[in-house]
């Protein structure tokens, strides 16, 4: 069932990410093969899941930091759109520091 999936994703999270499933961040989830992603993020209202299986090749799994690395919304989406991450340069820009440093 579909419902249960929710409940399955969120499980792993809390017991065995050590995290709590609540706070809005996305938590991305690869089967083995590399071939299926799915992101899990509660929304004010419920569990919303994003689910995406490849018809050929595989998504690149972030290697750096492991299991509970961070990634930037740029990041996940060059990984969804099948954009090897070590081959991107990113070009110089002016980022202005918040008011809170």
């Amino acid at each position: 069932m579909i419902s249960s999936s929710f409940y399955k994703l969120a499980a792993i999270v809390n017991q065995q990410m050590h995290l709590d499933p609540l706070t809005g961040d996305v938590y991305i989830f690869f089967n083995r093969r590399a071939t299926h992603i799915k992101l899990l993020q509660w929304q004010q209202d419920g569990f919303a899941i994003y689910y995406k299986r490849l018809e050929k090749g595989t998504f690149e799994i972030p290697k750096p930091g492991g299991v509970q690395s961070s990634l930037t919304s740029t990041q996940l989406m060059l990984i969804l759109q099948g954009i090897q991450m070590d081959k991107v340069q990113y070009r110089r820009r002016y980022f202005r520091q918040s008011a809170d440093h």
